[in-house]
């Protein structure tokens, strides 16, 4: 006999051990205590499998165990495991039970049973608990969920005493309105519902899954430190300003411009910005080449000198890290990813997780709108009944407003103090002031630091839209707009469509992707200069001139067929009477007869 084999006679019996002509075995089914008997009772019953025994026991045992699960397993393994080298031993295996029992506080009977269970199935998994058996709702119980679900989860949900007025109401009232005397009382509809309330269903019913991601929703976790060790991680947003703005002449109201920014998450710096009157792709584009120009060259424009330490930034972080805004998720940023760049689009409401250009926005505006009341800034009143009407007291222009942010960044890099930085003890030593360009200097030095630099013909050329192309042999048409380069004759005879990459505002050239954007000019001279807006207009108005033609034209042909199909009747022969001989006398004679002086019919015209 094998050990821990099973045996199927009147029942399933596994040994658990051997003597000479005696096997130790146990009752897989029954349960009772291992008891020995001679070999020679299972000498004629077969063997059994555990699929077999488990199904016979109906007992499920799971694979995959939680780790509470585990250590009830281990725990009550834990009880019977002093007692398993004895079990052959009916007096040391009494013993040992007793024993057991009492340092457990168990009674022997649910020793006995634990370790005859385990003994059977030879698994700790036969220990996990049962799961809970869920009670199923009374009548009661069932309508009060009904006048939960019907009348306070939901957007224009009741208070819950309103809702238990709308139970009574529907449930236990006669066909005439009168309460039947067997109803729940207000107590118990409150018991129920505290007890089995969910706070998520609450808020997400009520108020909306949107609402609840920006301002219920748990905020767990450390957001920016678990994915910005260093600098190279930069966030992008943008907002529309709280203030309202003027034109030039400072007589029109324009509205209120937006701003856009990118900031490091890791030292809180400011890459670059873009402020304008839309939030659109033309805004980042615009913001990432203000990324890579030289900052101190860029606030002379404004009449501001700074150093270069205090913005030393012409480069692009390697890892930029948007929302889902149309303008992010758009197929014209997602081309930067040409130069190495990751783009992660961070799941919808989650603000948290780009705290600090969300700060950056907050704390900018902060920092003019209290010295601006009165010149358009918008208070918190802006849209309720009587509120006064800030558009009336816009007087700044967007280059003067420019001016504004512009030093409010330049303060914003240079002397907000990090409070709450991650100091290491090396920044510590090395006395790194806790400012984001004093931090952002430093993190360059540091081995981490994942920066691109690029110039601005290459990103402006990444960042131009695409379209498709095709090689003819009229040239490389894209747009409706033909194009030459040279060497790509095969390419104009072989035919083939292709990626290209065209500026919105010049229609002269366009770009080749695939070889590493080769220039193609313009062969249609009358585009040349134009807008795509302004060529495709050209090409509308030609069209529209030519479909205006078309019906006359159409007219034309019907009229021509028909004057050559009268003449021809009007001379028809019959060809039987036709002479083929002597053609040629015939053509000299016909070419003689119908010959005309042209000089002399001049000359007499002429007297």
């Amino acid at each position: 006999m094998v050990k821990a084999t099973l045996y199927q006679a009147d029942s399933i019996y596994r040994v658990l051990d051997e003597q000479n002509d005696l096997i130790l075995v146990i009752d897989c089914i029954k349960l009772g205590m291992p008891r020995w008997i001679s070999q020679k009772q299972l000498n004629e019953v077969s063997e059994c499998t555990e699929e077999i025994l488990r199904a016979k026991a109906t007992i499920d045992i799971r694979d995959n165990l939680n780790i509470e699960e585990e250590g009830v397993c281990n725990k009550r393994f834990t009880i019977i495991a002093d007692i398993l080298p004895f079990i052959g031993d009916q007096s040391q295996r009494n013993t040992a039970i007793a024993k057991s029992a009492k340092e457990n506080r168990l009674t022997t009977k649910t020793i006995r049973n634990m370790l005859c269970k385990y003994l059977a199935f030879q698994d700790k998994r036969v220990f996990v608990p049962a799961a809970p058996k869920i009670k199923e709702l009374t009548q009661d119980e069932r309508n009060m969920r009904w006048a939960l679900n019907q009348f306070f989860y939901t957007r224009n949900g009741k208070t819950l005493n309103d809702t238990y007025t709308q139970l009574i109401n529907h449930k236990y009232c006669d066909a005439e309105g009168n309460i039947l005397p067997n109803h729940p009382s207000m107590a118990q509809f409150s018991y129920f519902y505290r007890k089995h309330r969910k706070l998520q269903t609450f808020y997400i019913s009520r108020d909306g899954i949107r609402h609840y991601q920006m301002n219920n929703r748990p905020l767990l976790g450390d957001s920016v430190q678990e994915y910005a060790p260093a600098i190279g991680v930069g966030m992008a947003d943008s907002t529309q300003c709280d203030i309202f703005l003027c034109d030039d002449s400072g007589t029109q109201l324009v509205g209120r411009p937006t701003l856009t920014a990118i900031v490091d998450a890791y030292s809180g710096l400011c890459y670059g910005y873009n402020l304008g009157w839309t939030n659109s792709l033309d805004s980042i584009r615009g913001l990432l080449l203000n990324c890579i120009t030289n900052k101190v060259e860029w606030c002379r424009k404004f009449g501001i000198d700074i150093k270069p330490e205090h913005w030393n930034c012409t480069a692009l972080p390697a890892k930029l890290i948007t929302d889902r805004g149309s303008e992010y998720a758009s197929l014209g940023l997602e081309q930067i990813t040409e130069l190495g760049i990751t783009i992660t689009n961070l799941p919808a409401y989650r603000a948290e997780l780009k705290g600090p250009v969300e700060r950056f926005f907050a704390l900018v505006q902060g920092y003019y709108k209290s010295l601006l009341r009165g010149k358009g800034v918008i208070e918190k009143d802006i849209g309720v009944r009587g509120a006064h009407d800030y558009r009336k007291d816009a007087c700044l222009t967007l280059q003067a407003f420019e001016a504004i942010v512009l030093r409010c960044i330049i303060h914003y890099n240079r002397e907000r103090i990090l409070t709450n930085f991650p100091y290491t003890q090396q920044m510590l030593e090395a006395q790194i002031a806790p400012h984001p360009s004093d931090i952002w200097n430093y993190g360059l030095t540091q081995p981490g630091a994942n920066l691109i630099p690029v110039n601005k013909e290459t990103l402006f050329k990444v960042l131009l839209p695409r379209t498709k192309g095709t090689f003819t042999q009229r040239g490389l048409i894209a747009n409706k707009i033909r194009y030459k380069s040279e060497g790509y004759t095969e390419a104009f005879l072989a035919g083939g469509s292709v990626t290209v990459a065209y500026n919105p505002d010049d229609v002269s050239h366009i770009y080749l992707i695939k070889d590493n954007y080769q220039q193609f000019d313009i062969i249609e001279a009358r585009y040349e200069g134009l807008t795509l807006e302004a060529a495709k207009h050209m090409m509308k108005q030609r069209k529209e001139l030519i479909s205006k033609f078309t019906e006359q034209s159409l007219q034309a042909k019907v009229d021509l067929a028909r004057h050559i199909q009268s003449i021809a009747e009007s001379n028809k022969r019959n060809t039987n009477h036709i002479d083929i001989t002597n053609t040629g006398r015939a053509h000299f004679h016909e070419r003689y007869s119908k010959h005309q002086d042209l000089m002399s019919e001049v000359t007499n015209e002429r007297d």
